[in-house]
């Protein structure tokens, strides 16, 4: 059975999702946190293998991560749910769009679309990165204090990475250096994966990519024809990860995004009560014609 992920609940409203990138913990979403569960009831995971969230024992594909998501949705009792995704946590949003379990989708640089050259570009950069973090893990709690030394650690997700917080350093030594299965991860849930049955969302998505983001180079924006009704949204001084370099346009998509997808369901309501009004109408006229057909016989 696929186990249930470590994660925090806070907020209320509607249910809303997030999901970080492999590399990164929850705790990459400090920066936006605040604000989202003013409006929404936030669910915050780490993904399998992060935190205190169990590795999968299958292979960590993006199908079995987004199933390891659904079951964690159901352990809270949410059926379908806003999402907010960066990175491999985007490409587990839009899957959870495919499979009709989101409202709406904001999908921060989705992996899954990046031809084999700018694979093996991101994956040999992950790998490093995951060495280095892992040889000067225990040096990342003290340079978490100072922005100075969270620039040093955040420079390649971030476009100002001095503007972050100590959570989210330690949220970058959870992800890269502490994380289990990390290169299994690395190669089922980026490498080799290949979106598939994307003409099936019929929710909201926004696209959203920080124009200095070097790790996904232009990726996200070749989802926006395979994806039905989707829109793209560059970031200006934005990087990979930009929750923190541009949290308030962050949360106002969100917002944005999940209001689209209640204006779209007050709208299939509306058609579906003049269907079925309509549908009253003629079965009464039918009625109607046949009594008169009865009374001109009589």
């Amino acid at each position: 059975m696929t186990p249930t992920l470590s994660r925090t609940r806070a907020g209320s409203g509607e249910p809303l999702l997030l999901l970080h990138g492999w590399g990164s913990s929850r705790r990459d979403f400090a920066a936006v946190l605040p604000a989202l569960t003013e409006r929404f009831d936030v669910v915050d995971v780490d993904l399998p293998g992060v935190g205190r969230s169990p590795a999968l024992a299958q292979r960590p594909t993006v199908a079995a991560v987004t199933d390891a998501v659904e079951r964690t949705l159901d352990d809270e009792g949410i059926g379908r749910v806003h999402v907010l995704g960066n990175s491999l946590g985007a490409r587990v949003a839009i899957e959870l769009a495919r499979r009709g379990r989101a409202r709406s989708v904001v999908a921060i640089a989705p992996s899954g679309l990046n031809v084999p050259p700018e694979r093996v570009v991101q994956g040999t950069g992950m790998a490093l990165a995951r060495v280095v973090m892992r040889t000067g893990a225990q040096l990342v709690g003290p340079l978490s204090r100072s922005a100075l030394g969270r620039a040093a650690l955040l420079a390649p997700l971030k476009a100002r990475p001095w503007s972050t917080s100590p959570e989210e350093a330690i949220g970058a030594r959870e992800g890269f250096a502490d994380a289990r299965d990390w290169w299994r991860t690395l190669l089922w849930g980026l490498l080799l994966d290949v979106p598939r049955g994307l003409d099936r969302i019929d929710c909201p998505v926004t696209l959203v990519q920080g124009v200095a983001d070097w790790i996904s180079s232009g990726q996200t924006v070749r989802y926006l024809p395979l994806v039905p009704g989707s829109r793209f949204v560059p970031l200006l001084w934005a990087g990979h990860a930009p929750q923190s370099d541009r949290p308030r346009t962050i949360v106002r998509l969100v917002e944005e995004t999940a209001a689209e997808a209640a204006q779209s369901a007050e709208s299939s309501a509306f058609r579906n009560e003049q269907r079925n009004r309509a549908a009253d109408i003629a079965s009464v006229k039918r009625a109607s014609q046949a009594g008169s057909s009865d009374a001109k016989a009589v």
